[in-house]
């Protein structure tokens, strides 16, 4: 496991650079081979002319002086590791190299022989060897990638002869509240080979990927100091037997052309050898002018796909920024490349193209997905993109692979992503992808805004989502990533499963490059699960350990109400004036409950005559669905609107019947025999399945949501096209203002009616059968069309407190059902008023008998009467007592209305504004 090696620095050119030393055991056939790739000179490197050389174990050790004054030393630090059972341990390694300087984190990574992680405990100390010896030690945090264990050993004390008890070296111990379990790692030697031509090398940043079969590993930065790349350690998840790698750079100036000959790859616990022949420029200016390169492990043949990008052929759908293409399959990706070389057209991506690009990689398998967007540089860089066909070159056009997309990557547009998942073309392909809400928290420190772009990755049990730039943000804050602030961003792609990681970082580009990142917040709602990272660092060059990126694990997973994708698709009317500018709402009732009021908004400029507009929505799952209210606010000018029909999409789970090849062990033998050669072919079988089917349900319209057409509605019911047991019904509403001084009001008044089939959603009463509604003693009818309800369970009734003297005194409410002439009566006899009563806005009234009323207009038993409709209300009605604990923050409080709505297992307390929390006394 492990050789001495070294010289005696004798003769005048004693330094010597070290490869490898190789030693083949004759007797057992084996060959070891012990990677240096070190000087062994007294003025290079670190001046050591012996070395042990060994395949061991990386531990990476990161120690941090405290930030107190004098904390630094000059002193020679040393530690030795111990394994769990205090038998065996690292010996004493000298921590070379670091600056130990107050507040500062400095990072090595050790290597021994011995794999003695999760460590029982560390011992450090120092010499005391310089002036200022002492040394103000906080923690040791130590993380084996082989074992994916991260401890951290707090001390928190001086290793000073002068301070404390004196002592240069302590014995430190785990806090194991703080161990983290992150993905293991395997340690593996790398050779690459540049090859022997005039100006093969290269001065770029080269980067390297590499796929197994059941994963790939994240990209590797390689270390280039000089022209060619040589050898070095790299660490890799498991990912099984090698299937590729992909390398690449960066710099497409004409002068960074590079010519690789071949790559080894060597694991280095278990000596599996793979080698990938190249033997290609990665040159703008050769070959086929690429500088990425797929390179099989096998030996097998390399495939060139061809994919074609079709730019819509609206006003404004080209673009000049730089395109990006991943093709995701079966066995593994292309990596995402740049679109430069088409193949048909010099000015790329202009309205109505469509953009011919030849991509080599190794076999995909079946293609499944498709990941394209631009980078978002340039003046007018959104991009309308029609469709992306792909398809092996030599197969005919008709076998090509269409991935549909017919929508904006613009950051005014649509839902403002400039990268879009695609799949297959089909039934509801919005639905397919999960949306990820991120919510990144900026630290209240000094300067802890910063300029860069930020990206992150996240890594699930089912792949992950690669680098995407945080480049529009759901709240639309101006400047992202400002001190204190949180920023919101929603990223679509496949579902990648339970979240294990993630990665962010930023580009350092720009006048103020570091960040502070307190914390990210990732939301899954179809998942049901809100992910909480907790980072509390500095990304920067200048600050902490100089990481402009760093990998997160979750600290806590929280459960929250599961979610379902809805895709709604609103066509608006081919006739005069129909589009609106109004917002537009809508709400889905299903066999399961009802959604919450969804609202159906996007960057453009939606609701145009004659469009299709198609949202996908995260909801409830509300089972089969019954109906839906969709409405505007009829906000803007030329609110009216004509809406012809709305689709709404689901997936469900249903048993379909699927072809399979019937395995040779299944066939029936008898038959077999009987068979000529000729019928020997490949036998299939019916079988069912249980797959996740797209359901569609269609709801015919046409008509007018306008004040000043048809009946002047601007909320409509509406049912699907193969209903057969519900239908539209017509609702009388009676509202008796009370005799009090004072009793009437001009608020806006709202009512919600509930019955056994659902509710009416919240309605304004607008239209009364008097000019001035809701005067004292007055009666006021209206009309409310709605889906039939059944019987009438309760009703609930408020008004928004707007204009002078708001407080309205309701005697009672009663509703004729005009479909079988049933009258329901509601008595309330109570203040709906900030200063009255117990100040409420909002009151729900349940029926009673109309004996219960004829009772009540006896004037003898008025007091009788109030008191059993009060408990009769009391019996059928919970009351909830809130506490709301306003933070201690300076400016916490607040002096705006507060609103709040109770969610239970059979209904809520109704909208955002119904229940106006008032308040008992000032905060």
């Amino acid at each position: 496991r492990k050789i001495t090696i070294g010289h005696n620095n004798r003769g005048s050119s004693a330094g010597w650079f070290l490869n490898k030393v190789a030693i083949d055991d004759i007797g057992n056939k084996e060959v070891y081979e012990f990677p240096a790739n070190r000087w062994f000179a007294m003025d290079e490197d670190d001046g050591k002319i012996q070395r042990d050389v060994l395949v061991g174990i990386v531990y990476n050790v990161q120690v941090m002086t405290g930030d107190v004054r004098g904390a630094g030393t000059n002193s020679k630090i040393h530690m030795v590791m111990h394994g769990s059972k205090g038998l065996k341990n690292s010996g004493k390694i000298f921590l070379e190299g670091g600056a130990f300087e107050r507040g500062l984190i400095d990072i090595f990574n050790v290597e021994i022989c011995e794999l003695i992680s999760p460590l029982s405990r560390v011992t450090i100390g120092h010499d005391n060897g310089a002036v200022g010896a002492g040394w103000y030690c906080e923690k040791v945090v130590i993380y084996c990638p082989f074992t994916g264990v991260e401890q951290t050993f707090p001390c928190g004390m001086w290793l000073d002869e002068d301070e404390g008890d004196g002592l240069v070296e302590r014995e430190l111990y785990e806090m194991v509240s703080l161990r983290q379990r992150k993905q293991k790692k395997y340690p593996w030697s790398l050779w690459i080979w540049t090859s022997d031509l005039k100006g093969a090398g290269t001065d770029a940043q080269v980067f390297l990927q590499i796929y197994g079969e059941s994963g790939k590993s994240d990209e590797i930065k390689l270390e280039n100091n000089s022209d060619s790349f040589e050898q070095g350690p790299a660490a890799l998840p498991d990912i099984g037997r090698l299937l590729k790698l992909r390398i690449w750079h960066e710099k497409r100036h004409p002068f960074a052309g590079w010519h690789l000959g071949r790559i080894t790859l060597l694991k280095t616990l278990t000596m599996e050898k793979y080698k990938f022949e190249c033997g290609r420029w990665l040159d703008v200016n050769e070959d086929d002018n690429e500088i990425v390169r797929e390179l099989p492990a096998t030996g097998a043949l390399l495939t060139k796909y061809r994919i074609t990008i079709c730019t819509g052929n609206i006003s404004g759908g080209g673009t000049d920024a730089s395109v990006f293409l991943n093709v995701i399959g079966d066995l593994g990706d292309t990596g995402e490349r740049l679109m430069i070389m088409s193949k048909n057209n010099v000015n790329k991506f202009e309205k109505g193209n469509h953009d011919e690009f030849l991509i080599e990689a190794a076999s995909l398998g079946r293609i499944h997905r498709v990941r394209v967007g631009h980078d978002g540089r340039g003046g007018g860089c959104g991009w309308f993109l029609d469709k992306v066909t792909v398809r092996e070159e030599g197969q005919p056009e008709s076998v090509a692979i269409e991935f549909p997309c017919y929508r904006w990557l613009d950051r005014n547009e649509d839902d403002g992503q400039i990268v879009r998942e695609l799949v297959p073309a089909g039934e509801g392909l919005r639905l397919f992808n999960v949306s990820y809400h991120i919510a990144i928290k900026t630290g209240s420190v000094n300067g802890a805004s910063s300029d860069s772009r930020v990206f992150v990755k996240l890594y699930g049990e089912r792949g992950d989502t690669g680098k995407i730039t945080l480049a529009v943000s759901d709240n639309d804050l101006r400047n992202y990533f400002e001190t204190g602030r949180t920023d919101i961003f929603t990223i679509e792609t496949f579902d990648i499963g339970k979240i294990n990681r993630l990665l962010i970082g930023h580009t350092n580009e720009g006048l103020r490059a570091g960040w502070f990142l307190d914390s990210v917040q990732i939301s899954v709602p179809v998942q049901g699960k809100q992910y909480m990272f907790p980072s509390h660092r500095w990304l920067c060059k200048d600050e902490a350990d100089g990481k402009v990126e760093v990998e997160i694990y979750p600290s806590e997973i929280l459960d929250l109400e599961k979610m379902i994708n809805y895709e709604v698709s609103v066509v608006t009317g081919d006739v005069r004036t129909s589009g609106t500018n109004a917002n537009v709402f809508c709400q889905i009732y299903g066999d399961d409950g009802k959604t919450e009021v969804l609202p159906l908004k996007s960057r453009s400029n939606n609701f145009e005559r004659g469009t299709t507009e198609i949202f996908k929505l995260e909801a409830q799952d509300v089972g089969k669905i019954y109906k839906l209210r969709l409405y505007h606010d009829g906000r803007g000018i030329g609110d009216g609107w004509f809406v012809e029909s709305v689709d709404i999409k689901r997936l469900t789970t249903a048993v379909v019947q699927v072809e399979v090849k019937r395995e040779d062990g299944k066939k029936d033998k008898k038959k077999d025999k009987k068979k000529k050669k000729k019928d020997e072919e490949e036998e299939v079988e019916m079988v069912e399945e249980l797959r996740e089917v797209v359901e569609t349900f269609s709801f015919p319209c046409n008509r007018w949501l306008a004040r000043d057409e048809e009946d002047g509605e601007i909320v409509v019911e509406l049912l699907p096209d193969d209903n057969e047991d519900l239908e539209v019904n017509s609702y009388e509403v009676h509202v008796f203002t009370g005799h009090p001084w004072g009793a009437g009001t001009d608020a806006k008044v709202y009512i919600n009616v509930y019955g056994e089939t659902g509710d009416t959603g919240e309605r304004r009463l607008r239209k009364s059968n008097n000019l001035n509604k809701f005067e004292r003693g007055q009666e006021d009818r209206f009309s409310l069309t709605a889906v039939d309800l059944g019987a009438l369970k309760k009703l609930r009734i408020r008004h928004d407190n707007s204009q002078a003297g708001a407080g309205w005194f309701l005697d009672r409410v009663e509703i004729v059902d005009d479909k079988d002439d049933t009258t329901y009566f509601f008595p309330c006899k109570r203040w709906l008023a900030v200063d009255e009563d117990d100040g409420q806005l909002a009151r729900e009234l349940v029926p009673v008998d109309e004996a219960f009323m004829r009772k009540g207009d006896d004037e003898d038993d008025d007091g009788d009467s109030d008191a059993t409709l009060g408990l009769e209300q009391k019996a059928m009605s919970t009351t909830y007592t809130v506490r709301i604990k306003t933070g201690e923050k300076k400016y916490a409080g607040t002096d705006a209305n507060v609103f709040m709505t109770l969610y239970g297992t059979k209904d809520d307390t109704g909208g955002t504004e119904e229940m106006l929390l008032q308040k008992n006394e000032d905060r």
